[in-house]
């Protein structure tokens, strides 16, 4: 007896359907891919939005991103116009090329671009607001517990624990309150709560409290419980953060010290090069056994400022990236060092470049 798999033959029973399928049953099927897909987008978006606490529409948000890419592209358009006009005005063809070039090319670009920054946004508001729920969510759960040991029910005492210090989350135990009194029960309305949050803390907190509730036991001590143990968690990774201070530390400094310093004594360097031996006139079979031969730098002073700057702008990125994944365990929590570590490393770069030019202005 043969044993046939049930997916297999349904998948086969679908692929013949598919081959038979007229031109015009191909294209509406098609169609109707593309819509499921678009939907899919949609959703996921609208989740991620949610997450983010925005309540904006999800279809309003590609319109604005478009309109918004739409106005930096004439923004570009009108930045080469006048930057190349001389030769803009004389060829047709060369002005019907870049438009070309402009409005497919860089537009695509420039919408990928704003895309990208408009989901990295939408990712570290998640975080952040992930970020400040779990912070005061043990302090919450302390209180509620105090209530139903008190002698309110769980519903009550979740609605009476609600400060106003607590910010999100005293949000969104408001909503869990209304729901409940709307009729829908306690485990779903947390439920909803718990897939607004990227959060695995806050999902196994509430895990426990529907599953200590479905069981009838003591939900104060539970929540009590649930406290202590987020908080000997926050507090074990401060203990690791504070065990790698020292690295931090080297990091920083090579960072915001170190590096510009070095950049700076670099840059001083070629200049003083290119003074010395622009007095030095030294050209071959001159001196004997010596034939040496001066000619003009390679590397200029502005090409070199210009690597500098960069480098020490991609070293400033990823050294906040590391610091935060090492004291954190985070790469997005240390997304709001990098604007102070670009600043401060370039700030010192052209300081030192002040102070050495300073200095050596007196031997030339």
């Amino acid at each position: 007896m043969v044993n046939v798999n049930t997916e297999d033959f349904l998948k086969g029973i679908k692929k013949e359907v598919g081959r038979k399928r007229s031109p015009l049953d191909r294209i509406i099927y098609s169609f109707r891919h593309r819509a499921e897909e678009k939907h899919k987008r949609k959703v996921a978006l609208k989740q991620m939005m949610e997450k983010a606490g925005l309540r904006t529409s999800p279809s309003y948000v590609p319109r604005m991103l478009f309109i918004f890419c739409i106005i930096v592209n004439i923004f570009i358009t009108i930045y080469v116009v006048d930057r190349f006009y001389d030769i803009l005005r004389y060829n047709f063809a060369f002005i019907a090329v870049t438009l070309a070039v402009i409005w497919v090319f860089i537009f695509m670009v420039v919408l990928f671009a704003i895309w990208l920054l408009f989901y990295l946004s939408l990712d570290v508001m998640i975080f952040k607001r992930r970020q400040k729920l779990e912070e005061v969510l043990p302090d919450f759960m302390q209180l509620a517990s105090s209530n139903i040991r008190a002698g309110m029910t769980i519903d009550q005492a979740l609605w009476f624990a609600v400060r106003p210090r607590f910010g999100v989350l005293a949000t969104e135990i408001e909503e869990v309150a209304k729901r409940t009194f709307a009729g829908e029960t306690l485990d779903a309305a947390l439920m909803h709560f718990v897939s607004k949050y990227d959060s695995k803390v806050l999902e196994r907190s509430m895990n426990l409290l529907i599953e200590g509730v479905r069981a009838g036991g003591e939900i104060g001590d539970l929540l009590n419980k649930i406290s202590e143990n987020i908080q000997e968690t926050n507090l074990m990774r401060k203990e690791m953060a504070a065990n790698v201070t020292t690295y931090i530390i080297f990091i920083t400094f090579a960072t915001l010290f170190a590096a510009p310093f070095l950049f700076g004594m670099a840059y001083q360097l070629i200049i003083v090069i290119q003074e010395v031996f622009s007095r030095v006139d030294i050209t071959p079979g001159t001196a004997a056994g010596f034939p040496v031969m001066i000619t003009k730098g390679v590397i200029s002073t502005g090409d070199f400022k210009t690597f500098a700057i960069v480098s020490l702008m991609i070293t400033s990125l990823f050294s906040s990236m590391i610091i935060s994944a090492i004291k954190r365990g985070n790469v997005k929590a240390g997304l709001k060092y990098i604007p102070i570590f670009m600043i401060c490393s370039i700030l010192l770069f052209l300081i030192v470049i002040k102070v050495f030019s300073m200095f050596t202005a007196g031997f030339f």
